[in-house]
């Protein structure tokens, strides 16, 4: 009989950055020979609980919580009792799982977000439970109000085929000797798009932002974008990829004030291409592992090694990538942490 995880969050599926990392952790214990469960308030999941969605009016009631993880042997919780976006589903769901195996996924923490800084009780905590953060930083954080974490950073498909570079700049309407600057994030308030703006100010380049608007940034997005010197394109359509953005791009924007972790920072490894960053804390904690990048508050470094590109750095930065950040390390790290608990495949 297979032994069923249930991956549960407000939304998978999406572009976010939990979604995606979700979707490499079913994929990764799908290997492990886990059957997995998807279920959450919104997305295309197996089982949806509108109750668990960012900005429910109401959580799942018990009933519902039972019937959708009735069959799991392990839960795994994606950041949704780590801030309170919905505090009634992550109450709702942390007693529903109390005594049972249960994982959570931390991608950020309450106190880490300028609006949570004094929401106390999350995440909560049981004997029963593993938690998982990842970075370093986040688990310090932890262990210091008492709660016990591993870290698993996350990972990627260090192999992924590369995008179409030439069709994707002519649907862009980009000229070939045109810079292109992508920022592939959702548009909110800490990823900086005023700061990355000012980059491809100052490198001349043309502006992709591949993300859409959250959390009622709409509006002030869009006085930025139209306030810019330069270029500005928005969206990733239909029909192309975020191996295509990078493909099309010269040069990758991550120029964020807080990322819980910061997947461009690997993608443009993988994807061998340039990247300006900010100092965010976690930033500072992937850097060393040795990747070489580029000030995000300072154009002229970036533009000097696109006048002359030194193909060493993005090897360098390639191979840490493969060495240290690949799936097949997550499953193996996956495996060790359930071997560990008792949770292998059983």
């Amino acid at each position: 009989m297979n032994t069923t995880v249930a991956i549960v969050s407000f939304r998978l599926g999406h572009p976010d950055g939990v979604s995606v990392e979700a979707s490499k952790w079913g994929g990764a214990l799908e290997a492990l020979g886990f059957e997995v469960v998807t279920v959450a308030g919104a997305g295309p999941v197996d089982r949806l609980l509108p109750g668990l969605a960012i900005g429910a009016t109401a959580p799942p009631t018990p009933a519902e919580l039972d019937d959708a993880l009735a069959d799991a042997d392990l839960v795994v919780v994606e950041n949704l009792c780590s801030l309170p976006l919905n505090p009634g589903a992550a109450r709702a769901v942390a007693a529903t799982l109390r005594n049972r195996s249960a994982l959570f996924h931390h991608h950020d923490l309450a106190w880490q977000r300028p609006p949570f800084t004094d929401v106390v009780g999350f995440p909560p905590d049981d004997p029963a439970w593993l938690h998982v953060t990842v970075n370093h930083r986040s688990q310090a954080e932890l262990a210091a109000r008492g709660v016990k974490a591993s870290v698993v950073p996350n990972c990627f498909d260090v192999d992924a085929p590369s995008g179409n570079r030439t069709a994707t700049r002519n649907a862009l309407d980009v000229a070939p000797d045109e810079r292109l600057l992508v920022h592939p994030t959702r548009a909110i308030a800490r990823k900086n798009v005023p700061g990355a703006l000012r980059l491809a100010a100052g490198l001349g380049a043309a502006y992709w932002l591949v993300g859409p608007a959250e959390d009622g940034y709409g509006p002030e997005l869009e006085r930025h974008l139209a306030a810019a010197p330069g270029r500005v394109v928005h969206g990733l359509a239909e029909n192309l990829t975020i191996a295509d953005a990078y493909a099309a791009a010269d040069a990758v924007a991550l120029p964020s004030t807080w990322e819980g972790f910061g997947n461009p920072t690997v993608e443009s490894a993988v994807h061998r291409r340039p990247l300006a960053i900010g100092n965010y804390p976690v930033a500072r904690e992937i850097a060393a592992w040795g990747f070489r990048w580029f000030p995000a508050d300072d154009p002229r470094p970036l533009d000097a090694w696109l006048r002359a590109p030194d193909p060493t750095l993005l090897d360098v930065n390639l191979a840490i990538a493969r060495r240290h950040f690949s799936l097949a390390s997550l499953e193996r790290c996956l495996a060790r942490l359930l071997s560990e608990r008792g949770w292998a495949c059983w």
